[in-house]
């Protein structure tokens, strides 16, 4: 049976996940690898009008609907292949698309919240953290919000100061203790990547 693991890189918002899990992906190649964000697993709100979506707290654990992404996970790491749900951020609703996923070796998990589901980390082989300096965080994601999520300048700081904020110092920053690899995200990544990959294809070798 051909070995499949499942890698979580978790760290705050703007920390530099995305880019680590893409480096990583094509370090290993991307044949190999399946990327799974966390974020495709918001629950939907579409039976809320969208003002009262806006107003939900979509940085607390709650907000994710993690049974489903367990349970697709799972069917990943059997070698199956899952319908994963595409979330539209401007709408806070899922999309009525799903990309369907599945069938590589290697598949690498990324998202705020990733290790504070314990069902989440019992499923991981190796468990990453990215720690950013909190002044880098936000000005990426204020760019990434307003650019690529159609937000506003005061929608952002409005959620960062509300939400972002507090739920990270509650809930983000306190599962860095599950990690086993603690890495920098505000500088050059090659070198932290490099040494993933190495631990990685070890692991596959592994009988």
């Amino acid at each position: 049976m051909k070995k499949r693991i499942l890698i979580g890189i978790a760290g705050g918002s703007g920390s530099g996940k995305t880019a680590i899990a893409q480096k990583l992906s094509k370090d290993l190649g991307h044949q190999r690898v399946v990327l799974v964000a966390q974020d495709s697993y918001y629950k939907d709100l579409s039976h809320l009008p969208l003002r009262e979506r806006a107003k939900q707290n979509f940085d607390h654990p709650d907000a994710l609907d993690n049974e489903l992404l367990i349970q697709h996970l799972r069917s990943l790491l059997a070698g199956q292949v899952v319908e994963q749900p595409v979330y539209d951020f401007s709408l806070h609703c899922r999309s009525r698309e799903t990309v369907r996923i599945g069938g590589q070796n290697i598949i690498i998990l990324e998202g705020v919240l990733i290790l504070v589901n314990k069902e989440l980390r019992q499923l991981m082989d190796i468990k990453v953290y990215v720690d950013t300096d909190a002044d880098i965080r936000f000005i990426r994601r204020l760019k990434r919000d307003i650019l690529e999520r159609g937000r506003t300048l005061d929608s952002v700081i409005e959620q960062y100061e509300k939400t972002v904020r507090p739920m990270h110092l509650k809930f983000v920053e306190p599962s860095k203790r599950y990690a086993d690899v603690i890495i920098s995200g505000s500088g050059e990544i090659g070198e932290a990547v490099a040494l993933l990959s190495t631990k990685i294809e070890a692991l596959l070798r592994e009988t």
